[in-house]
């Protein structure tokens, strides 16, 4: 993965859970701009949780809220904004982990890889 913007460098690095419990180890990342200024973040991620096997997942964030689009293609973002998008970013995907076996929704977002 070629990360060309400050975002994405943060976006694809690997992060814990607030709670301590998950690792998620981010393998690559792609970021997908479109002609709207949505982006799309496709992670291949190996989560990591004490006594249980890394898993290995791809996981897709469709990003429709415009406002962080300056964010996103920045050779130089505001600094508190950046941070802002990239806690987002983590959060959702920490609530796609812990609700993807019961939230339909949550549950496309990711597939297992291996």
């Amino acid at each position: 993965m070629v990360a060309h913007t400050p975002a994405e460098r943060i976006l694809a690095g690997s992060f814990t859970s607030d709670d301590g419990t998950t690792r998620f180890e981010v393998t690559d990342l792609t970021v997908e701009h479109h002609q709207n200024r949505s982006v799309t973040l496709t992670y291949r991620l190996s989560v990591a949780r004490k006594g249980h096997a890394d898993e290995c997942w791809v996981f897709t964030l469709p990003w429709s809220d415009k406002s962080f689009a300056d964010v996103f293609t920045s050779t130089a973002p505001d600094p508190e904004r950046l941070r802002q998008l990239v806690q987002l970013v983590r959060s959702l995907m920490g609530d796609w982990w812990d609700l993807k076996g019961s939230h339909r929704h949550f549950a496309k977002m990711g597939r297992r890889c291996c």
